[in-house]
């Protein structure tokens, strides 16, 4: 019973101590939270230090703006828009000062839009300094004024507004996708503004080749006015044993500029030491041919040197049954529209605009591939063009080993350029079969014929398979230096480069040690020396041989 009653006690005593356990748990939650409760009042009703909104270092984020905030919405409603438009007001001042700063890295500090960027930091931070703000807005302890907030909030509108408007103007010129969008469209803009202008050249280099210089045709129709008003002084005469003399030296020249003939031929005469020895056969349009018979009879070729003038007509093999071009520019003048379509269409396709020059729709050009028939009676011939100038006595040519080749001529290949690539197509089958694409091209302008040779090789047939083949211009384009690539290709015997320089009518550079010592100076290119264009360091080694004192020349004005 003893050992009982002790347990009962024990019993009883710890029960106690469970309750009390558990009732002071709650007892101690509630003072926790009361005091945590006394401490928000303590917060909520306690009356802090305001900072003034004008102080730069005062907090607008984070925990201390929602703190304020909260004491405005308790205090006066109107704080919380003038912190509002006080941080905007802020938040403009520092976007402005770092496109500013941004200005200054790109070294535009003398520009106007820097200066600008400048002002306005400094309006915004002087609106915020004005007395009459900080004293009724940010320094007051009472209510906040509305009429004053109200053109406060009025002036800092205005500023963000006009800080926008420059910014966004400003935008480009720190944006690099707006940069590149910018550049990309410079860029297409100018390319378009240079492939209008290379139209406008080609289509003025297309009508510069159509016309006839006022020079040209006034020398051209005084010389035919001359032969009308004496026709018995200009009848034609019986051809001169020495035109068929195949112990002279023969030229041919084919051209319709009677002014660029005559200096071809007295370039050549007053640098022969021999030139009655020297046979020029000119041929000429029909339309030409009078005015340059006129020109010979007038002006006779010095040194005794003889001049034969004839008309394409005047050989009667070439006709279109014959000679497969003559066939072809008829198939073309068919198919051809008037001029003002043809020249419109032209600057669409410049690529074939060049080959509208009538040099490529000539026959005159083509005579060249016919030159053992024209003259039969003849071994050797030297080919001259038109806007050529003799430096030298040739007669030299005429003793040079072709080594059995038919054409002897100076090869214009250097590195990769001028090869038979650049003028022939090599994409077709037959000129792909036939031809080397790294073979060295040469120029027409003056080369020395072995008419024999050509009998033997039958140039001429070769050129007829050629010319056939390319009916569509599917071989190469027109032209006749791609035809004598092909008719004369292993033909070729290479010339001394000294013989014959190129490049007078397009290329400045030309040195003049190797024009010095040039035999023969070619104006290959667009300003040829009768031309206003053509360059004037180049200009009076033609004018030179220009007879100044016959009295159509001079009438003429040709302003040589």
């Amino acid at each position: 019973m003893a050992v009982a009653g002790r347990g009962g006690r024990g019993g009883s005593g710890s029960g106690i101590a469970g309750i009390r356990s558990i009732m002071s748990y709650p007892i101690f939650v509630s003072v926790i939270f009361s005091l945590l409760f006394l401490a928000a009042l303590k917060l909520l009703f306690t009356s802090p230090s305001y900072p003034s909104s004008s102080d730069p270092d005062m907090p607008t984020t984070g925990n201390a703006y929602i703190h304020r905030s909260f004491l405005a919405l308790k205090s006066d409603p109107l704080k919380t828009r003038l912190d509002l438009i006080h941080k905007q007001a802020h938040d403009h001042i520092m976007l402005v000062n770092a496109y500013a700063a941004y200005a200054r890295k790109l070294k535009l500090d003398n520009s106007r839009q820097l200066k600008l960027y400048d002002d306005l930091a400094q309006n915004f931070t002087e609106m915020l300094s004005k007395p009459a703000y900080r004293g009724a807005l940010f320094e007051t302890e009472g209510t906040v004024d509305e009429d004053v907030l109200r053109q406060f909030e009025k002036e800092v509108k205005d500023k963000v507004k006009v800080a926008r408007l420059m910014i966004a103007e400003a935008k480009e010129s720190y944006d690099n996708q707006l940069k590149i969008q910018k550049l990309k469209d410079t860029i297409f803009a100018v390319h378009e503004q240079f492939v209008k202008a290379k139209k406008n050249g080609a289509l003025a280099s297309y009508v510069a080749a159509k016309s006839v210089p006022k020079s040209l045709h006034c020398l051209a129709m005084r010389l035919v006015g001359e032969r009308i008003a004496n026709p018995e002084k200009y009848k034609d005469e019986e051809p001169k044993p020495e035109f068929e003399d195949p112990t002279l030296y023969h030229y041919a020249i084919f051209s319709e500029n009677v002014i660029a003939v005559s200096v071809v031929v007295n370039s050549v005469v007053k640098n022969a030491k021999e030139p009655w020895k020297h046979v020029f056969h000119v041929v000429t349009d029909r339309k030409i041919v009078a005015a340059m018979k006129v020109w010979f009879k007038m002006r006779p070729a010095r040194g005794g040197a003889h001049v034969e003038v004839k008309a394409v007509e005047d050989f009667k093999f070439l006709n279109p049954s014959y000679v497969p071009v003559l066939r072809q520019l008829e198939s073309e003048k068919s198919q051809t529209h008037d001029s003002e379509n043809q020249a419109e269409n032209a600057t669409k396709d410049l690529g074939n605009l060049k080959f509208t020059n009538p040099k490529y729709l000539s026959m005159l050009s083509h005579l060249r591939f016919y030159l053992p028939e024209m003259y039969p009676d003849l071994h050797r011939i030297m080919l001259l063009d038109d806007d050529v100038v003799v430096q030298k006595d040739l007669t030299d040519l005429w003793n040079i080993d072709l080594d059995g080749k038919v054409n002897g001529a100076v090869e214009t290949c250097f590195g990769s350029f001028h090869r038979y690539s650049h003028y022939l197509n090599f994409s077709h089958p037959l000129i792909r079969e036939n031809f080397n694409p790294k073979a060295c091209a040469w120029a027409y302008g003056m080369n020395i014929f072995d008419l024999d040779a050509w009998r033997r090789e039958k140039c001429t047939e070769q050129y007829h398979y050629w010319q056939n083949l390319n009916e569509e211009s599917t071989l190469w384009q027109l032209g006749t230096l791609p035809a004598g690539l092909a008719t004369f290709y292993s033909k070729t015997k290479s010339l001394d480069k000294s013989w014959h320089i190129l490049g007078l009518g397009y290329n400045p550079s030309v040195s003049m040690d190797e024009i010095t010592n040039a035999a023969v100076v070619h104006f290959s290119g667009s300003m040829k020396p009768w031309l206003d264009i053509a360059m004037n360091q180049y200009k009076e080694l033609w004018t030179k041989y220009v007879d100044n004192d016959m009295e159509f020349v001079q009438m003429c004005n040709f302003g040589l």
